[in-house]
């Protein structure tokens, strides 16, 4: 009797467990509705082929500012306040230790929540930087190497098969899509791993020499983490920092690298570096990439292709652990091919599988 109780009890327990489990899984499915006016997607109707990288058209520094040196720290985490600028810059392999950029005091505000509709007017233009005579509804002309005449990409979407490991092997695919529509400009990605998915979003404007971003967004396992960017930075608890220069965010950061290579505002090279400030839901982070080799990459439909590799120095005040490499082809208008994001024990890396185009 005891034993056949025994066995009964284990019964019980596997049942419990098994719907526990599966309502985690339903829980992770249910995402909070996106508080982003999402763009429709375009139909794409060409793939994108290796061709001979053109010459980057030398472009002037964005400011004054970007010819200093960026700090030697290998990346500065701020929250709630950040230093006033931020620099693009080129520098040695070995670069000579500086002292970091001290930091102003916090911005006052009121300790609100984060709501939707601290980022439901994201794609609304910037008074303070929007141009007077630009026409959204009128598209970039395109020339004939998938940008447009401005030097931005035409609308892309980025496939790549993914292989990783955490407890175990991982399996999936993941997007990078870019879209635009006049001065307002959508970055995505998209990583699906089975039955879990993280999707992070961009949104913002397209100026000459950069992206603005004025909303990002990320998702995943249920819930939804919002970053607003205007003259103030609005994280996701509600507290607000200043804006600096070049401010970019998680998702932004892939395409507006490949536009300061293929325009020449950065020099792809081994041994160059560049930095920029990441906004997160979380914070805002001093990033440096350094360019530290030319490798080539087997893939399944574009053959070998030539790329630069991008590695991010150690954060010296790290909130998270997390790191992201990334490799950029010329021959394929500069565009991310691989991208490798380690945080601890785990690790995910994201190989190119095709590149279509409107």
């Amino acid at each position: 009797m005891a034993r056949r109780n025994a066995l009964i009890a284990a019964l019980l327990l596997a049942v419990l467990l098994g719907h526990a489990l599966v309502l985690q899984w339903l829980a992770w499915q249910v995402r909070e509705p996106s508080a982003l006016r999402l763009m429709a997607a375009p139909m794409l109707t060409r793939m994108l082929q290796q061709q001979a990288a053109p010459a980057p058209v030398p472009q002037p520094v964005r400011t004054a500012r970007a010819r200093r040196k960026a700090p030697a720290a290998a990346m500065q985490s701020v929250v709630p306040s950040v230093p006033a600028e931020a620099t693009v810059t080129a520098a040695a392999p070995e670069p000579v230790v500086e002292p970091a950029p001290p930091a102003p005091e916090p911005v006052a505000s009121e300790p609100a929540a984060a709501t939707p509709t601290a980022v439901a007017t994201a794609d609304a233009p910037d008074a303070a930087t929007a141009s007077p005579t630009a026409d959204a509804s009128v598209p970039p002309t395109t020339d004939s190497v998938g940008v447009t005449a401005d030097g931005w990409p035409i609308d892309t979407r980025l496939s790549y098969q993914v292989g990783g490991y955490y407890r175990g092997e991982l399996h999936g695919n993941a997007r990078v899509e870019w879209l635009r529509d006049g001065e307002r400009y959508q970055t995505r990605v998209d990583i699906s791993l089975g039955p879990i998915s993280v999707m992070m979003t961009s949104q913002g404007q397209v100026r000459d020499k950069e992206l603005r971003p004025s909303a990002y967004e990320e998702s995943g396992l249920g819930k939804r983490r919002t970053v607003s960017i205007q003259d103030k930075v609005v994280l996701n608890d509600g507290s607000q920092v200043d804006r600096p220069d070049g401010l970019q965010d998680t998702a932004s950061q892939f395409i507006e690298l490949s536009h300061m290579f293929s325009s020449g505002q950065q020099p792809l090279e081994v041994g160059r570096s560049v930095s920029f400030w990441l906004a997160r839901p979380g914070g805002l982070d001093y990033w440096t990439y350094d360019v530290t080799d030319k490798e080539s990459l087997p893939t399944p439909f574009l053959g070998p292709v030539e790329a630069f590799h991008l590695k991010p120095r150690k954060p010296q005040n790290p909130r998270g652990n997390i790191m992201a490499e990334i490799w950029f082809a010329p021959t394929l208008q500069y565009l991310p091919i691989r991208i490798r994001v380690t945080s601890g024990d785990a690790n995910l890396d994201l190989s190119i599988d095709k590149i279509e185009q409107r």
